[in-house]
């Protein structure tokens, strides 16, 4: 969006007229053209393992019409296993922040699985994460980041999104994080 103001900017500054709709759409291209979260994904060192199987009577993702939605997934480690303990007493933040950025890999994986390509990915429209913490602990929001932070930077705009950020007594195998999802899709 910032790249096709930007066009659309200096149309206006160097023409001295305004844009026509066909101007508009040459500028929406060329900013489409550059959409590649796989790219992105290799350009941050990221290479997502398969889609996990589920553990129990669910399945990872269920699809309506164009949005998407996605199971919660946990941080699963890169070696096997996940980050587990509570965040506030086991974890600090940083590595609850860590542990998010790991469940937002787990679900880019279900994502590439269901897609075959991320670059189908319009939007991620909503996000709930859930933190293991202590009851006293109120940085869920800096933990959920990590999930965030991560979906815009392979995304860009599109991996903005509304969200919860909430903390929980326990979850399942004592694992730092869960974190499910709506995605729109072509």
């Amino acid at each position: 969006m910032k790249k096709a103001l930007f066009i659309i900017s200096s149309f206006l500054i160097f023409s001295c007229q305004p844009p026509t709709p066909e101007s508009i759409e040459v500028a929406k291209a060329q900013t489409q053209s550059d959409y590649d979260p796989e790219a992105t994904l290799m350009a941050l060192g990221i290479k997502l393992p398969d889609a996990a199987t589920p553990v129990a009577n669910y399945v990872n993702a269920v699809r309506t019409g164009n949005l998407l939605f996605l199971a919660g997934k946990g941080p699963n480690k890169p070696g096997g296993g996940y980050v587990t303990g509570k965040v506030g007493q086991d974890l600090t933040i940083e590595e609850g922040y860590e542990a998010a950025q790991l469940a937002a890999i787990s679900q880019l994986a279900v994502l590439k699985a269901e897609l075959g390509n991320l670059n189908k990915v319009k939007r991620i429209v909503k996000v709930t994460g859930m933190v293991n913490c202590t009851s006293d602990f109120t940085n869920q929001p800096e933990v959920i980041n990590g999930f965030s932070d991560l979906m815009v930077k392979v995304f860009g705009d599109r991996g903005k999104h509304a969200r919860a950020a909430v903390g929980m007594g326990s979850l399942p195998r004592n694992i730092a994080v869960e974190i499910e999802a709506v995605v729109e899709v072509e």
